[in-house]
């Protein structure tokens, strides 16, 4: 259909862009995420038992970014890369999905208009947080998208009762 194609697009927009300008210049955005960062990193480590992080190998955990700025930048780049498929109409749901995970701390990271004191720097977080809170409305009804075709779960639910149909009419010829 002629509106997913022009609306994709318009969609992904924001996150292209908006990625490729972290990747150029991250550090604006790292200071504002590093507060939740941190706070996020001290809560999980906290909350992996002990069995599992003796599991790992030692030189996996040490592979996984924790700093703030590495953070930021896979986030930016599942953003340009998801923004682009998503754009050009390759796994939609999927890239919608990660836009929709992206979305989440960038919005939690940068526009905490609670904290702000000042009235018009709350108000413009303030606007900003809506807006992101907009476009993951948006990526959820991507995500959910199935072009008018039947999802795979009603598909599976057909599927079983046609099966489930075809043993009874079977057993009820053979059976007296």
């Amino acid at each position: 259909m002629i509106l997913r194609r022009i609306a994709r697009p318009m969609l992904a927009a924001v996150f292209v862009s908006g990625g490729i300008e972290t990747l150029r210049n991250p550090a604006s955005r790292v200071e504002a995420a590093d507060p939740l960062v941190s706070k996020a990193a001290d809560q999980v480590i906290d909350k992996v038992p002990e069995q599992v992080l003796d599991k790992v190998p030692d030189k996996v955990v040490d592979k996984v970014p924790t700093d703030t700025e590495s953070l930021v930048k896979i986030n930016a780049a599942a953003q340009i890369g998801a923004g682009i498929a998503l754009a050009l109409g390759k796994f939609p749901r999927f890239s919608a999905l990660v836009l929709a995970g992206s979305v989440l701390p960038t919005t939690l990271a940068g526009h905490r208009f609670w904290e702000k004191e000042d009235p018009k720097e709350r108000a413009q977080q303030q606007v900003h947080f809506f807006k992101n809170v907009g476009l993951l409305g948006g990526l959820l009804l991507a995500a959910a998208d199935t072009h008018g075709k039947p999802s795979a779960a009603w598909r599976a639910k057909h599927a079983a009762r046609s099966a489930a149909d075809s043993v009874r009419d079977t057993a009820g010829s053979v059976l007296p």
